[in-house]
């Protein structure tokens, strides 16, 4: 009893061995050839599954070897090849050959076009930047004059901003030199600044800024600039016309060649600029101004780009 459960055991063992042994994955395959975004692949492309040929040098150099020629082939699946673009089924072929009477197929081949897009926008957010610059002898005065300066300006800001953000940008105290030939720099006094930087969403209120910042001391204007700050729908618009170019110049390129369709097999965002913010203001100093001054806020520009590789079904062509 013992010596019969030992050889059904092994019997057993043997079977599931000679399994395991088995080739994997076996399968025959039909499609036409069809070269992969990654340079020098070649794909079999079948009715519901495209096929990455991991062995396509060998058949490379057949004269029947070529874009949209129909094949038939065997061979075993992969699923352990690693590739860099993953784009079929990893097979590797024992057998390929071209299916008689596909002389006249259709070829495919593959494009790829750029498409931009540059579109104009209403800001929606102000910066105005100003500083406050003091001198004085004393390093110590300098700074102590420019602190209530200072103060002052930032005071008349809150009230004219309307609840603004405002920010101090930079702050710097510097000693002013003198230089004479073959002497050391001499220090005759000291330079303090201050800058402050307001950001608005009411635009209405740009000019009434600069006028306060100048009445209550502000003897710099370092800039002012707009910029859109919620700009999605924006950019969105850019990148959909971006796109559609790209569509059209692909599209131009399958009539030119003759062909009966396009498919989209890559789009790439090549970039969407931000809107780029319009400066109105150059540096300039200034004691104080009567009149409101005049702000014209303009428009902003986004520009986007799309990549996109198409592949064009072109009919009636001889392959190679």
């Amino acid at each position: 009893m013992r010596k019969s459960l030992i050889l059904f055991l092994s019997a057993i063992l043997t079977i599931f061995v000679f399994a395991s042994r088995a080739p994997a994955q076996q399968r025959s395959v039909s499609g036409r050839l069809a070269p992969t975004v990654e340079a020098g692949g070649w794909l079999i492309v079948g009715e519901n599954e495209k096929y990455l040929l991991l062995n396509a040098g060998k058949y490379s150099r057949e004269k029947w070897f070529g874009n949209g020629v129909e094949v038939a082939a065997t061979g075993e699946i992969k699923p352990g090849a690693v590739t860099i673009y993953q784009e079929g089924v990893p097979f590797e072929s024992r057998t390929l050959r071209p299916i008689e009477n596909s002389a006249n197929v259709n070829q495919f081949t593959i494009v790829t076009v750029t498409g931009d897009a540059r579109l104009t926008a209403q800001p929606d957010t102000a910066i105005v930047s100003v500083s406050v610059v003091t001198q004085n002898r004393s390093a110590v005065e300098a700074q102590q004059q420019n602190a209530a300066q200072t103060t002052a300006v930032i005071n008349a800001l809150k009230r004219a901003a309307g609840g603004a953000e405002i920010k101090t940008s930079g702050y710097a105290l510097v000693p002013q030199r003198v230089y004479k030939e073959n002497q050391p720099p001499t220090i005759t006094g000291y330079e303090a600044r201050n800058s402050i930087s307001v950001t608005l969403s009411d635009l209405t209120r740009v000019g009434a800024v600069i006028d306060a910042a100048t009445q209550a001391g502000a003897n710099n204007i370092d800039g002012v600039s707009f910029t859109l700050r919620r700009d999605q729908a924006a950019r969105g618009r850019a990148l959909a016309e971006a796109t559609r170019e790209a569509i059209g110049k692909a599209n131009t390129l399958a009539q030119a060649l003759g062909g009966r369709g396009v498919r989209i097999v890559a789009v790439q965002e090549g970039g969407t600029n931000p809107p780029r913010p319009l400066a109105y203001a150059q540096p300039e100093t200034l004691a104080s101004r009567v009149a409101d001054t005049p702000i014209e806020v303009g428009t902003l520009e986004i520009n986007s780009q799309v990549q996109l590789t198409a592949e064009i079904e072109i009919t009636g062509a001889n392959p190679r």
